[in-house]
């Protein structure tokens, strides 16, 4: 039982698969970028009282699932979107789906993934790929950051969908339904709606640990880490900041890298010469979270550790959150036509 599918290899996994199930039901016009502007995908939260692997919770994109929903709710495509507890259920419907043609995104759990290299396995429950069939007793696998298609077992594929801990996926399954076809004037009206969903995201939640102000916020504790918790517990948090930075998916360089190409692509849509010159702040913000990203690596390697490395890295991400709230605030300054 295998369907029709292209593979779509992608720099971030739901971006991947948001295209992918999109291009799959006849929505030619969707990339990535598109996809992740769309969806509003660009974000910040620092959580200091919430662990993952004995670190701070660091996200640079928006909770799991968003994306997706938020680009299909902008196009007018219905979606299905199901959680199970039971395991059983979970297959049933899984093989129902594939038998009546239709590939699925799946969210689940990195550790268990047997195709993905060692040192990128660990506990992290938000990834996502496609299922698109099954031989014998191995699901066809279609993961977005891997280059070509791959297979888990039905063992294997039930151990990462029903993986324990924070934002478990509970067997969660969804998918687009085909409707109507998806126009220009739909695209438009979609990028409009995106950039203004992520200038609310990143310059007006209330409180200090989101958006812009969280990435102030989180470079004035970075500022504070040595001497609160020393080097090594310092360090580890550096290399917290770094794994949900650079491993997972794109973190925050790579993302902003898309959000620029995400306005360029827009400017097809919506002839505004500001979102050229605005996607060049992205490329300078994406080009200093890759610097704050080494500056980080060497302090957890310990070819970095004083008091003035800290500051300097906490300096990187002030520079940053001035860059993206002058970017933001441009973008909330639009005038659109309609």
């Amino acid at each position: 039982m295998e369907l029709k599918f292209n593979h779509i290899q992608a720099a971030h996994c739901e971006n991947g698969v948001t295209t992918s199930l999109l291009k799959n039901i006849g929505v030619n016009q969707i990339t990535e970028p598109l996809a992740f502007g769309i969806g509003a995908g660009l974000f910040f939260v620092y959580i200091p009282l919430m662990k993952i692997n004995n670190g701070p919770v660091i996200a640079f994109r928006t909770l799991p699932g968003l994306i997706f929903k938020r680009t299909c709710k902008a196009l007018d495509i219905p979606v299905v979107r199901k959680k199970f507890s039971s395991r059983e259920k979970a297959e049933a419907f899984l093989q129902q789906q594939l038998a009546e043609g239709r590939p699925v995104g799946c969210q689940v759990g990195v550790y268990y993934l047997t195709y993905f290299p060692k040192e990128y396995r660990f506990h992290f429950n938000a990834h996502n790929l496609i299922v698109y069939g099954k031989e014998e007793d191995n699901y066809l696998i279609s993961d977005p950051v891997m280059e070509t298609t791959t297979t888990l077992t039905s063992y294997e594929l039930e151990r990462v969908r029903f993986a324990k801990g924070a934002l478990a996926p509970k067997g969660q399954l969804y998918y687009p339904v085909t409707g109507k076809p998806v126009t220009d004037e739909q695209i438009k009206r979609g990028i409009k709606s995106g950039i203004q969903k992520n200038v609310q995201n990143m310059l007006h939640i209330p409180g200090p640990i989101t958006g812009v102000n969280g990435i102030k916020f989180t470079a004035n504790r970075i500022k504070k880490w040595r001497d609160k918790l020393g080097l090594k517990e310092a360090g580890l948090y550096l290399a917290q900041l770094v794994r949900m930075q650079e491993e997972i998916g794109t973190g925050g360089g790579g993302f902003r890298y898309i959000y620029g190409a995400f306005l360029q692509e827009a400017y097809a849509y919506n002839q505004m010469d500001e979102m050229l010159k605005i996607s060049q702040l992205f490329t300078q913000s994406g080009d200093l979270w890759r610097t704050a990203a080494v500056q980080a690596a060497g302090i957890y390697k310990g070819r970095l550790g004083s008091q003035e490395d800290f500051n300097q890295m906490g300096d990187y991400l002030l520079e940053i959150a001035e860059i993206e709230k002058n970017a933001f605030t441009q973008l909330n300054n639009l005038k659109w036509n309609s």
